[in-house]
């Protein structure tokens, strides 16, 4: 009960100095918005100082962190993090089989809307399918959210759609790229894959009590981290921008931009978040292949329905509604 309360404060803190970035702090305003004593605010601030927080002290004005440590931290993520559900409880792990677990274990615990799950590195990190998914330690952004949207349950797949949209916005505001979505859940650049996306729900026969979404993110992975059987296929946002990359600032980015089309997608429904999927599909006008559990189809892919199930359309002009395969491009 002590620990939560004193991490209740913290949280506090860590938003008081996120929304007044350039502003001194007192220990009586901070004790104040965090409900808590002054004694209470300065053991918090000590905390913080451990962790690799530099904090300018003056008398009379008060608090201003002036540097943030280098590794990463759940108090260095939530720093300057700019929503309301997203990331507001969130659960920072070093090493863990998988977020998505963890998550699922949570979801069931009633964790609230928004609960997230970051983990340095997954030792049994997993894609759709039951893929293995590679997850060293330090390079990447391996993590899980839970939603519980009041959604029927055949709309659920179109959560992951949204996920694409919004990881593609947050890596464009980052790093300048220009990513494109591969369907269903796959984000490429120059052919290559850098993220995953993997949905999963907790539901009964008639309503879905819970959707945990992972995200896998290549970031600062070098080639050599790569398997060698996936280094032709697959690519981290260091190798293509030549940098390496701040990961909480997209952490932050990610959760900012998926708010607001979550937000968008409950007011207004899955229309205005289809026109953006199809906008940064990789696969849409072309000819593809799709491997499903009953065999191939070849076709042009022509787009997506509003319930976001993949259209391709034959060479006898059939169409072709998939709802779950691998896709290969042809041109």
């Amino acid at each position: 009960m002590a620990e939560r309360v004193q991490s209740e404060i913290r949280k506090k803190l860590i938003d008081a100095f996120t929304n007044n970035e350039s502003e001194y702090l007192s220990g009586q305003k901070l004790a104040d918005i965090a409900g808590c004593s002054r004694t209470a605010v300065w053991k918090q601030i000590e905390e913080l100082r451990k962790e690799g927080f530099r904090f300018e002290a003056v008398r009379r004005k008060g608090y201003k962190i002036v540097s943030i440590p280098p590794d990463m931290t759940a108090d260095k993520i939530t720093l300057g993090l700019k929503t309301e559900k997203l990331g507001r409880n969130l659960h920072y792990h070093d090493s863990v089989e998988s977020t998505q677990k963890i998550a699922y274990k949570l979801a069931y615990e009633n964790a609230v809307e928004g609960t997230v799950v970051i983990a340095e590195e997954q030792t049994a990190g997993r894609g759709r399918m039951d893929r293995k998914w590679h997850s060293p330690k330090y390079t990447g952004i391996w993590m899980s959210m839970i939603l519980r949207p009041k959604i029927p349950i055949p709309k659920a797949p179109q959560l992951t759609l949204i996920t694409a949209v919004g990881v593609v916005q947050a890596i464009e505001a980052v790093t300048g790229l220009l990513p494109e979505i591969k369907w269903p859940n796959d984000i490429m650049i120059n052919g290559k894959k850098i993220t995953g996306i993997l949905t999963e729900l907790q539901a009964e026969s008639d309503r879905i009590h819970s959707v945990i979404i992972g995200i896998g993110i290549n970031v600062n992975s070098q080639e050599e981290d790569f398997p060698e059987e996936i280094r032709p296929i697959a690519s981290s946002l260091a190798i293509e921008t030549d940098r390496m990359i701040d990961r909480e600032e997209l952490i932050r980015a990610i959760l900012e931009k998926l708010e607001k089309l979550y937000s968008l997608y409950l007011e207004k429904g899955f229309l205005p978040i289809k026109l953006m999927w199809e906008s940064y599909a990789v696969s849409i006008g072309k000819q593809i292949i799709a491997r499903t559990i009953t065999g191939e189809i070849k076709g042009k892919a022509t787009g997506i329905t509003e319930d976001g199930v993949l259209l391709i359309e034959d060479s006898a002009g059939e169409l072709h509604h998939i709802y779950s395969a691998d896709i290969k491009i042809e041109g």
